[in-house]
């Protein structure tokens, strides 16, 4: 690793730790009524309006949540169905296809944002704001709720309530979520990045494009000479065109909601998203904000902010060794290129690392680091191309996704997330020595182990179910353009992806088809739901039952020992689960790559 990486790596976290408390101070206000005086008569205006008032058990909590998922899943169906005759279409992009409309639809309701289009040639303007833009917002704050329920469990006792969906959607929308990404909006505008209605730009280019292609007859045949060679033509192209776009303002929520859907298909690596290396470092730092803040909140609102910082700390342990991993392995090269030749060039390209699918104004350690968070925080936005890592390089994205992206996490699930693994390890230490385990002067019991384990092998189900269907079946393995090992992998990480609610992709395969597009939604949306309802019912659960004084007995939970026994459990469980189905793909074509073959 280049001392800039490491420099890199230092200024990001020194930055992200800064905002920790603060912002987290603030969100744990957000648990609760307003209570400044205009603030709060608005709030009661817009909840009398909406009929919103009394706090919902973990039943009404989980049907108001799955309720509000499938009317938004609908609506972002219609829109795309329907979009060549609304308004706000300059470009008159055709209606989106029935499965890929359902597809999109089902990943920006669940926060994945799965894209198997182009966001330029596939989505009109309005649908890209009214559809896609605003379940960034919605999906998002749908996390952080489940989040806030999950963390009331832990706080209240003899309780039957764990707060009301509707109220903290409207709350973490309206004061959290707009405000940041108005002001994050800004500074991208600022920066360079594209925020307009107009239609797209046709321009001359500084130096034209010029490539060969077959020749075709009138009847669309290839035209071949006396050999039987192709004949080709030169093709001279002077002009190029710009996609335009309210940009910025979906940049923002895609970063701050951990969503990662880019308005272009090119995603952050695109200099209209991502011009810089200020507006790289400032999207990498958005992504981590707020599942950062939540840590601190839950400490907070449990009244032990120890409890946070430990949960934090084993969330940066686990980060900073997969970063480290990520750009060294990044910084290593392709040895391939040493055995073209004692070539100066192909020496030095090979000393530099490997810059393939990585953009110049970023750089490798950028790169890995910027995949690192992505796959990390359930966020999916991309700055380079994962499909061009090394294969121990691309292995650390999909390991980051498979321990279930709880390092950090998306906002509110990755909280949530670790806090079933945080169940999981004090249930084992408990067994360890004998004693009923308590987390939080709560017992953990029977039904609370059986909604973790559910929780917990959900989406590890749902990857290895799902690639196994895929390359067994014809659908599955007819757009897998790299055959073998790699082609392996790319599948691996396409269903490791939904599952897990990120949406980056080996882009390698072509998941734009029926089968795919099919698969990869009800992979999306289980893994969304059939995590979220067993943590409303451990919230219920929890915030039922009596505070225990501490003991002499009592296991702390906020110290380096259980530190260090939730990254076990972390690693434990995402190694024994995927260390076989990763053996087939990244591992082996690792020891192909470094054999010379």
């Amino acid at each position: 690793m280049t001392t800039q990486s490491w420099l890199l790596l230092a200024a990001f976290l020194g930055v992200l730790f800064a905002t920790v408390k603060p912002l987290g101070l603030y969100i744990t206000k957000l648990m609760e009524a307003p209570h400044w005086r205009p603030q709060l008569r608005l709030e009661t205006g817009i909840f009398r309006i909406c009929g919103i008032h009394d706090e919902m058990n973990w039943r009404q909590y989980a049907l108001a949540v799955l309720m509000f998922s499938v009317v938004g899943v609908l609506m972002v169906y219609a829109l795309q169905r329907l979009q060549l005759w609304l308004p706000l279409n300059p470009q008159q992009m055709p209606n989106v296809t029935p499965d890929s409309s359902f597809n999109t639809a089902i990943s920006f309701v669940t926060n994945t944002n799965w894209q198997g289009y182009g966001g330029e040639t596939t989505m009109s303007y309005l649908t890209q704001m009214l559809a896609l833009a605003v379940q960034n917002f919605l999906s998002a704050a749908t996390g952080i709720a489940v989040a806030f329920a999950l963390i009331r469990g832990f706080a209240r006792h003899s309780m039957q309530t764990i707060g009301n969906f509707w109220a903290d959607l409207y709350r973490i929308t309206a004061y959290l979520l707009l405000p940041l990404s108005f002001v994050f909006a800004l500074v991208l505008v600022s920066q360079g990045v594209i925020q307009n209605f107009s239609a797209y730009q046709q321009v001359t280019t500084l130096e034209p494009t010029i490539y060969e292609t077959p020749k075709l007859d009138t009847a669309g045949q290839t035209v071949k000479d006396a050999t039987g060679a192709v004949v080709t033509a030169t093709i001279s192209v002077p002009t190029q065109t710009l996609p335009m776009g309210p940009i910025a303002s979906q940049e923002a929520i895609k970063m701050l909601g951990t969503n990662g859907g880019g308005f272009l298909n090119a995603n952050s690596t695109h200099p209209f998203e991502n011009p810089s290396a200020l507006t790289n470092f400032l999207q990498m730092l958005t992504i981590f904000l707020i599942p950062a803040g939540l840590v601190y909140a839950f400490g907070r609102a449990t009244g032990d902010t120890r409890q946070g910082w430990a949960v934090l700390a084993a969330m940066t342990v686990i980060f900073v060794g997969a970063a480290i991993a990520a750009m060294m392995f990044e910084q290593q090269g392709n040895p391939l290129l040493a055995k073209l030749g004692a070539d100066q060039a192909v020496s030095a390209l090979q000393s530099g690392g490997n810059m393939e699918g990585k953009e110049t104004r970023f750089g490798i350690g950028a790169s890995g680091l910027f995949a690192t968070i992505t796959t990390a925080a359930s966020c999916g936005a991309v700055n380079g191309m994962h499909d061009s890592f090394t294969p121990l390089g691309g292995l650390v994205p999909l390991w980051m996704m498979q321990l279930g992206e709880v390092v950090f996490g998306g906002v509110g699930s990755g909280l949530y997330g670790m806090l079933l693994y945080a169940i999981m390890a004090v249930f084992v230490a408990g067994l360890m020595i004998g004693r009923t385990p308590e987390y939080l002067g709560k017992k953990i019991e029977a039904f609370d182990m059986k909604m973790v384990a559910v929780g917990i092998l959900m989406t590890p189900a749902l990857v290895l179910l799902g690639t196994a269907i895929a390359v067994m079946a014809g659908g599955g393995t007819a757009t897998i353009f790299n055959p073998g090992v790699h082609g392996f992998s790319e599948v691996l990480y396409a269903f490791s992806s939904a599952a897990n609610n990120n949406g980056s992709a080996f882009a390698g395969l072509g998941a734009n088809t029926p089968f795919y597009n099919g698969w990869l939604g009800v992979a999306m949306w289980f893994g969304r739901f059939a995590v979220i309802v067993p943590v409303l019912a451990i919230a219920g659960s929890l915030a039922t039952k009596k505070r225990l004084a501490h003991g002499p007995g009592t296991m702390p939970t906020h110290g380096p020992m259980f530190v260090g026994l939730l990254i076990g459990t972390v690693l434990l469980v995402g190694a024994l689960t995927y260390v076989p189905a990763l053996a087939l793909g990244p591992a082996v074509e690792h020891l192909i790559l470094w054999a010379g073959n």
